[in-house]
């Protein structure tokens, strides 16, 4: 919707600015096939259909879903930070997939703080290796929180807190995470808000780890 009103905008001006317009109608192409894909993809989960896996850099994959969401972390006066490690080694996965994981994360903690003006709104995604054959990925909020002896509620189909959706978007998630052979969990932060971790082996996807790999520290 953000870039079909930049569009009609640049088309509306007194003088119509085509250029700025043709780029609007390609970041809204891309953005529909995105799209599709991921409604693909989740569908073929649902259908317990293999991923369609490929070679991938999720430093990379988090860099592209941190341009798709800029427009909404602006509106929302979210100061978005990326800390990601250098020497992550590639998985096999589904991309789209995984990047719906870290784009609900993402999303979910932007709501969280719609509410917050007593503190500063901020978001942090960082990677680490783990070991030497995981890849943890965080996404940190200071937005109002959960109750710790809560916190596994959240992962549960149609449990939400929010006025609109269905709550499916973290039960979707973690139904990813695991056929990737991974986990994910939340963790209520020591002051305000939630960070959001998860664990994939690298390289070659196998068996699901029973326990979290641990978060990162302070």
């Amino acid at each position: 919707m953000t870039n079909a009103s930049a569009c009609r905008r640049w088309l509306a001006a007194a003088t119509p600015n085509l250029d700025e317009a043709r780029d609007a109608v390609d970041r809204i192409l891309r953005d529909g096939n995105r799209a599709s894909d991921v409604i693909s993809r989740i569908r073929a989960l649902v259908r317990k259909a293999d991923e369609e896996k490929e070679r991938l850099d999720i430093n990379h994959a988090m860099q592209e879903v941190a341009a798709l969401t800029q427009g909404e972390v602006g509106r929302n006066r979210v100061a978005l930070r990326m800390d990601l490690a250098t020497d992550i080694p590639p998985l096999l996965g589904d991309r789209v997939q995984l990047q719906q994981v870290i784009l609900n994360l993402v999303m979910n903690g932007v709501e969280a703080m719609a509410s917050v003006a007593d503190r500063p709104r901020e978001l942090l995604i960082r990677s680490r290796q783990h070991e030497s054959d995981k890849v943890l990925v965080a996404v940190r909020d200071s937005g109002i929180g959960i109750d710790r002896q809560n916190i596994e509620e959240i992962f549960n189909a149609f449990y939400t807190t929010k006025s609109q959706g269905m709550g499916m978007g973290l039960a979707i998630s973690r139904s990813i995470i695991e056929n990737h052979g991974g986990r994910l969990w939340a963790v209520a932060n020591d002051g305000s808000g939630v960070t959001f971790e998860f664990a994939l082996p690298v390289e070659t996807i196998g068996a699901t780890s029973n326990q979290p790999a641990g978060g990162f520290p302070e």
